[in-house]
């Protein structure tokens, strides 16, 4: 794919990754295999792309920039979805493939990597494993552990679904234009004892409760739980960042009549 200069677009929150022997770590790290139902979120100039198709044979490709789009179609194993990720409903991918699961993987925009996660979580069933590029502190977040800075309401949201691991660290200077932030990639493994939860319920709950994450429970969570006259048990003398994921997960399926269906997560 020969093509002419492409120059970064800030309202994309473009960075490309040109860095070799990261890129390298990175396909290690995924571990592609023949045959794969892959989608890579963000491809760009394709320096991920490249080696997973080339292990894979054929891959999907979500990307949003039009001149972007218009070269990866000139990639004759690729098929490419030109559109938002946070519109692709990607139960349907999988249908399209004919594929029960797929590995997602991709170089995520920093500016809306969050709402990505949380888009995803709607189509975790679908889906073998993730595997992230992402500002390192967001990932730090994503696997703190309870009674540390970083644990609060992505930490809860994504360990209830996911076991992740931090498994590369990724300088700036590894990209062009380089970001002014660390980055590092997160492996993301679906939990197949999860739960089954109302997952705009946890949402809720969790973010009433690190709205405050300073004050004790009881001034926040406690006092909105006794507004849904919440007759269960639970420890509002404590702070947000002192539960564990288990508890929490405890406590909205207390909330949770028997037999609700759990509701999608809308995109923030």
């Amino acid at each position: 794919m020969k093509h002419s200069l492409h120059i970064a677009r800030k309202r994309f929150g473009q960075h490309f990754l040109t860095d070799g022997g990261i890129i390298d770590a990175i396909v290690q790290a995924i571990a592609p295999q023949p045959g794969d139902a892959m989608v890579e979120i963000g491809p760009g100039l394709a320096a991920l792309t490249q080696p997973l198709v080339e292990r894979l044979g054929a891959l999907t490709v979500i990307e949003l920039d039009r001149d972007l789009a218009q070269r990866l179609r000139s990639h004759g194993q690729l098929k490419v979805i030109e559109s938002d990720v946070l519109k692709v409903d990607f139960t349907q991918v999988a249908q399209a493939q004919d594929a029960i699961k797929l590995r997602v993987v991709g170089n995520l925009p920093y500016n809306i990597s969050t709402p990505i996660l949380f888009h995803l979580l709607n189509a975790v069933n679908v889906v073998q494993d993730q595997h992230f590029m992402l500002q390192k502190e967001v990932i730090d977040r994503m696997v703190a552990k309870p009674c540390t800075a970083a644990y609060g309401r992505l930490s809860v949201m994504l360990q209830w679904r996911y076991a992740m691991e931090n498994v590369l660290f990724v300088p700036p200077e590894s990209f062009s234009p380089p970001p002014r932030v660390d980055s590092a990639v997160v492996r993301m493994l679906p939990r197949p004892d999860a739960a089954p939860l109302d997952v705009a319920q946890l949402s809720e709950v969790v973010q009433v409760a690190f709205s405050q994450r300073r004050k004790i429970l009881r001034h926040t969570l406690g006092a909105w739980l006794q507004n849904k006259n919440f007759a269960g048990q639970f420890d509002v003398q404590r702070r947000a960042e002192e539960v564990p994921v288990e508890e929490f997960q405890a406590l909205v399926m207390a909330l949770t009549p028997s037999g609700a269906c759990p509701v999608p997560l809308a995109v923030q």
